[in-house]
């Protein structure tokens, strides 16, 4: 089982936007040195709910700051991004890093920065499919040209080329998949998937199944199906007791989650619903490993045991402060692994 951290940078109220940068930087520090598999960095724009606006940049500095410990964008939002861009920059830190990057894409939502940064609507509503299969092309072919409805550019040559470390094929590609469509876009290509905090032990057993089953039709190998490191997304917060746990969150995530989660504008400026900020995090609570360390391992192994995935991402910020954070980091490098191996 492998387990990393998951990274939003959360602003929290009263915090200001460098508080909670440094924080995300000590957390990946402190999730090296607990002996974690790896951090994943998500990235926003415009909103106090994570204030990381380019996750491969900031991955960029924790593989600079760290040495072992893998570094992964969850995600890196393509509709956003051009896709050429995104795979020079993951081809120099795959290379660069010695191979410890993983590019993680997704779709996004219908904000404000489709507007922003020139992509348009088009872009998230039918445009990601282009998108991921330029990506992935840049990454494992030595030159490449386009001649898509949104990209068209003569051949050019792949500099620097991914696969040229050790003759890999290029740094590890996971897709965040919250529909069926993109599971099975996910599944054609091959690429596992990155399954987010909100989802229970059911549903990501049954995207994973619908995984298998659209992969194994796209003509991929069985053992490669069966092998497809998926990551689960959750939130850890471990504490002597549940209840000391579970208020270390109730107490401060409902007052990120209503500024960050109300400060989204859509594209179009039309209202979205936006979940009840307590009552998610009761629901974050009652799905995840939050509690003494044997009942956060019992959680980690009973989600592995459900669902197939082995492979985690938590978030352990929720409590919003950096001396608690740290601890949280370590306690689960120091009394939750050890109960999984």
């Amino acid at each position: 089982m492998r387990v990393g951290a998951f990274v939003l940078a959360a602003q929290f109220p009263g915090q200001g936007q460098g508080e909670a940068l440094h924080r995300a930087i000590f957390t990946a520090d402190a999730a090296e040195s607990a002996g974690l598999d790896a951090v994943w960095l998500a990235e926003h724009h415009f909103v106090p709910y994570g204030v990381c606006p380019s996750a491969i940049t900031l991955a960029g500095v924790l593989l600079g700051r760290t040495s072992r410990i893998g570094v992964g964008t969850a995600v890196s939002v393509l509709p956003t991004a051009h896709p050429v861009a995104l795979g020079e920059q993951s081809a120099l830190l795959h290379v660069a890093s010695g191979g410890r990057f993983t590019l993680g894409v997704g779709r996004g939502g219908p904000w404000v920065d489709l507007e922003v940064f020139g992509a348009g609507l088009a872009a998230y509503e039918s445009g990601f499919p282009e998108s991921v299969d330029l990506l992935l092309r840049w990454l494992r072919e030595p030159a490449v040209g386009a001649d898509g409805p949104r990209y068209v550019f003569r051949e050019v040559p792949v500099v620097p080329r991914a696969d040229e470390l050790d003759g890999a094929c290029g740094p590890p590609v996971v897709v965040a998949c919250t529909s069926p469509g993109t599971v099975r876009l996910a599944a054609e290509r091959g690429l596992p998937m990155l399954l987010g905090m909100h989802c229970g032990d059911e549903e990501k057993a049954e995207m994973v199944a619908l995984w298998r089953q659209a992969a194994l039709a796209a003509g991929h190998p069985s053992d490669t199906v069966t092998a497809a490191e998926h990551v689960s997304v959750g939130v850890v917060q471990i504490a002597d007791t549940r209840a000391d746990a579970a208020e270390s969150l109730l107490k401060a995530m409902p007052g990120w989650l209503q500024q960050g989660l109300a400060a989204h504008r859509t594209y179009d400026g039309s209202p979205r619903a936006m979940r009840d900020p307590l009552a998610y995090t009761q629901l974050l609570c009652a799905l995840h490993p939050v509690g003494p360390p044997r009942l956060c391992a019992d959680r980690l192994a009973a989600t592995a045991e459900r669902t197939g995935i082995t492979r985690f991402a938590l978030l352990a910020e929720g409590s919003g402060d950096l001396a608690t954070t740290l601890e949280n980091v370590a306690r689960l490098g120091a009394d939750v692994l050890p109960e999984l191996a």
